[in-house]
């Protein structure tokens, strides 16, 4: 095809695309300005458009491909899949991937989670861990407990169960008529912490608030969603794992459950396949805990599950949990359904995901790997518009002194014009690009991103 011609193709899509499909998380005026991208194609780290320019892809696409795109061992696992069974309701039915994921997300997850349920998104996750919490105070003679407090900042989606503990002014404003809004405790952020604070120090005194927030109002508390370690939405706030032991102690302690958002910063992320990992639980005799870090009661679990593929969410629990729904009435039993709950192909892929995992020692990889980005950053990390640089695992971010309003847009547009594809949060350059990404391809995305920065400073 002749580039006037994939040109042609290119333009018409884009034509049709705003014609007929409503965009996520877009405000659709601005692609006046902005135009889409149409995506042909994707291999490895790497998006084509129709015109043959190429992209990477250092967002995962909204944080979801960890391995690639059309990873060879996760298409021949899919393929294997479609010739056996493509779907079957998980009600009164079920079939060897969900059952084989479930056994292995026992085997790795923080002790004691042993207990599936799954969906298809985070949000969903989010919802069905407010849900099944509360549902259990009633099931164990606790019917007043049904109220929940998360963190300054948090995001845990976008449905209306989800954004009751997500603190995001833009949405609470839009929508905050249609839900009930629950209240709030200090994030840890680690940037927010007085000069000569250290992280921990700061983390352990948001962890007071915590405190004085459970004296009080624990009676009528269900649960404490938190995403572990890194806040995604709040410009990828990162803060010191102590204030997870904390925050396990004190819900222990006054009987309030944690839920563990690790939708964004599970399988891997953070540096350990779950960030909860990095916690550990010791000295406390009250906590259950191995060599795993701390326990959650729930914990969710999104995006990079199946590698990117397909849409895949589950909240894992604990047996005591699990218990108090088991009876013979229905009233008891957990009410939550989703026709595509546990979907064989969406399980198929998460499986072919912990493969390599289990296969490739991607752990191991993934810190010799940040161990090089972080020090070819330097010219990055010391740029005289950047501040606040900052690393956990695979996630980098930090922010950018910039007088333009649209900071974000711009620097997405010509991140483009420099094959990378970025999404800045405000003024929030964030780097969590697929596993694979290699040397090369890190001196590329960092020297590149230099040269943006002098352009919008």
């Amino acid at each position: 095809m002749s580039d006037q011609a994939s040109q042609t193709d290119n333009s018409n899509l884009i034509a049709r695309s705003l014609s007929a499909v409503w965009h996520p998380c877009s405000q659709m005026k601005r692609y006046e300005n902005y135009p889409l991208i149409s995506v042909a194609r994707g291999s490895g780290i790497w998006l084509y458009d129709h015109g043959k320019k190429r992209y990477l892809d250092a967002v995962s696409s909204w944080w979801v491909n960890l391995f690639g795109h059309c990873n060879p061992r996760i298409n021949a696992a899919l393929r294997d899949q479609l010739d056996t069974l493509e779907h079957a309701m998980l009600a009164g039915f079920t079939h060897e991937p969900v059952v084989q994921l479930s056994e292995r997300l026992r085997d790795i997850a923080p002790q004691g989670l042993g207990h599936c349920f799954y969906a298809s998104d985070g949000a969903s996750a989010t919802e069905i861990a407010l849900k099944m919490s509360a549902h259990f105070w009633r099931n164990s003679g606790k019917p007043d407990k049904v109220q929940f407090i998360s963190l300054e900042n948090g995001y845990h989606g976008e449905t209306l169960g989800a954004l009751s503990v997500t603190d995001v002014a833009l949405f609470r404003d839009a929508y905050g008529a249609l839900i009930r809004q629950q209240d709030t405790v200090p994030s840890p952020d680690s940037r927010q912490a007085a000069e000569g604070e250290s992280a921990d120090a700061y983390a352990l005194r948001c962890a007071d608030a915590l405190e004085r927030h459970l004296q009080r109002h624990h009676a009528l508390l269900a649960a404490f969603i938190i995403e572990p370690l890194v806040q995604g939405a709040a410009g990828m706030a990162m803060y010191h794992p102590v204030y997870l032991r904390r925050a396990r102690q004190l819900c222990t302690e006054y009987d309030v459950h944690l839920i563990a958002d690790e939708i964004a910063v599970g399988m891997g992320r953070t540096g350990t396949m779950f960030a909860c990992e990095q916690a550990p639980a010791q000295h406390d005799a009250n906590i259950k805990h191995g060599d795993k870090g701390i326990t959650p009661d729930f914990l969710c679990l999104s995006k990079g599950i199946t590698g990117g593929y397909l849409p895949l969410s589950v909240v894992m629990t604990r047996d005591e949990i699990y218990r108090a729904f088991y009876d013979d009435g229905m009233a008891r039993g957990f009410l939550h359904s989703h026709s595509y709950t546990g979907n064989p192909l969406a399980c198929r892929a998460a499986l072919a995901t912990l493969d390599i995992f289990a296969q490739e020692n991607v752990l191991a990889a993934n810190r010799v790997k940040a161990t090089y980005l972080n020090r070819i950053a330097a010219p990055l990390r010391e740029h005289h518009s950047v501040s606040g640089w900052r690393n956990t695992g695979m996630i980098w971010a930090f922010e950018v002194r910039s007088q333009h309003a649209d900071f974000a847009q711009r620097c997405f547009a010509l991140a483009l014009e420099q094959e990378l594809l970025l999404r800045p949060i405000g003024n929030t350059i964030y780097f969590m690009p697929p596993y694979i990404i290699n040397e090369a391809e890190m001196d590329m995305l960092v020297d590149r991103t230099v040269h943006i920065i002098n352009q919008l400073s």
